[in-house]
């Protein structure tokens, strides 16, 4: 093979890979958007307090997670709007500006905490390398300029390789993790089993609690609302409608086999030691006399990986939502944007400048979040079920039982986190 032909196959080969990662980038995207240190935080305390008796509980939110992303998704290929411009033009202009508000709510409560989590997770690792560890000022700081960077370039596109390349450090390192610290295989196969284990007196919330945590930090309203972004953006029609619903899967996929992971890794090292975890950063504090420091350096890497993710669609959120609401092309190259996306940017720098408390802040963002999953599903269970927008695609009888199924568990998990979150305030 002459030096000519092997560019010509090299770029041939990289060409071919390129358009086979796009087909999922959308699917990545979403996964980065979801796994952020709040689901690690959540499944990690679950695996740490309840062994693997839990895993169902994932199982089932994902399984809720790939319907209502399917259903969004088919929603915009058949009738080419937004969630936002649906709910505008079909229900009522207040139901999108409630979306707006309740979602850049909850998403500013994420930023601060994500990243306030982020930092004393650098921080603590740090420890293990200088006297005392780096302030988690600085760490904030270099995270927050980073996302900020990306960001500027502007482009969709951009966001989404970037993101690619932290959710394939991400999935690495956790995915490492569970082979390190994985509980016995007899335990994986006998949490897919429906059950609720009992509390021990020496845990403070009970696994109902716990469980609606998981499903809040899974089932995410924000997720089904920006999927119909990205699938408009890409350019989808219904004779992509196998591309949508294979994007979905192996998004949906991904986000179990994580999801999972942590929950292993944390049943496995902490579960049979009975120790409770309260937040992500003591995980670092946990782990490394059990499992040794490269164990604790491979699942930091995965946290700060898994909290740099999710920060680049929450930032990215309230430009987004306002241009699916008005119609106008997303071009985040506008000054009005970029300003938006620098203050919302800023947040993320409060709680290692004033102290707060990460975990209290995600507490708070994540009622906003069981306030809109009710509502999120039954605004499409209306809209789907319109001939006049659906045609001879409109919702059948099973696709609304699901639906109702999920519109009632959603309704039980917000009840359930609001009275958590109110008994913690």
């Amino acid at each position: 093979m002459t030096p000519m032909q092997g560019r010509a196959a090299n770029d041939s080969f990289s060409q071919k890979f390129a358009r086979a990662l796009s087909l999922f980038l959308p699917g990545i995207f979403l996964l980065g958007f979801n796994i952020g240190t709040g689901s690690v935080t959540a499944m990690a305390k679950a695996g740490a307090e309840y062994g693997m008796s839990l895993l169902w509980t994932i199982a089932a939110s994902c399984l809720c997670t790939f319907f209502m992303i399917n259903l969004y998704g088919r929603y915009t290929l058949v009738t080419g709007e937004t969630a936002l411009e649906a709910f505008r033009k079909h229900i009522h202009p207040l139901v999108g500006i409630f979306f707006i508000v309740a979602l850049t709510a909850g998403v500013c409560g994420s930023v601060m905490g994500v990243m306030g989590i982020v930092a004393e997770i650098s921080h603590e690792w740090s420890k293990s390398m200088v006297a005392g560890g780096v302030p988690p000022i600085y760490f904030a700081a270099i995270f927050v300029a980073l996302v900020y960077f990306i960001f500027w370039n502007g482009k969709t596109q951009f966001f989404e390789r970037s993101l690619a390349v932290i959710v394939a450090v991400m999935s690495a390192c956790f995915l490492i993790n569970f082979f390190i610290m994985m509980p016995p295989p007899v335990d994986i196969v006998r949490g897919l089993i429906p059950s609720i284990p009992q509390a021990s007196v020496d845990i403070g919330q009970g696994p109902l609690l716990v469980m609606a945590s998981m499903v809040g930090t899974t089932v995410f309203s924000g997720l089904f609302i920006i999927r119909t972004t990205l699938v408009k953006e890409a350019g989808w029609s219904l004779d992509d409608y196998k591309k949508q619903r294979n994007d979905a899967i192996v998004s949906v996929a991904l986000m179990f086999v994580i999801s999972a992971a942590v929950m292993a890794a944390a049943a496995g090292a902490l579960y049979a030691e009975g120790m409770v975890l309260s937040q992500a950063p003591q995980m670092i504090v946990l782990l490394e006399p059990l499992t040794g420091s490269m164990a604790v350096s491979i699942f930091a890497l995965g946290l700060v990986a898994a909290g740099v993710s999710s920060q680049f669609p929450n930032v990215l959120m309230l430009p987004w939502l306002l241009c699916d609401y008005s119609g106008t092309e997303r071009d985040m190259t506008l000054g009005k944007y970029r300003a938006m996306v620098f203050l919302i940017s800023m947040l993320g720098l409060v709680v290692p400048i004033f102290g707060a408390r990460p975990v209290f802040v995600m507490i708070v963002s994540q009622a906003f979040n069981a306030i809109v999953l009710p509502i999120t599903v039954a605004c499409i269970f209306y809209l789907c079920n319109r001939k006049d927008l659906m045609g001879m695609h409109k919702n059948i009888w099973i696709g609304n039982g699901i639906l109702g199924a999920i519109l009632l568990f959603s309704i039980f998990t917000a009840f359930v986190g609001i009275k958590g979150v109110w008994q913690l305030l």
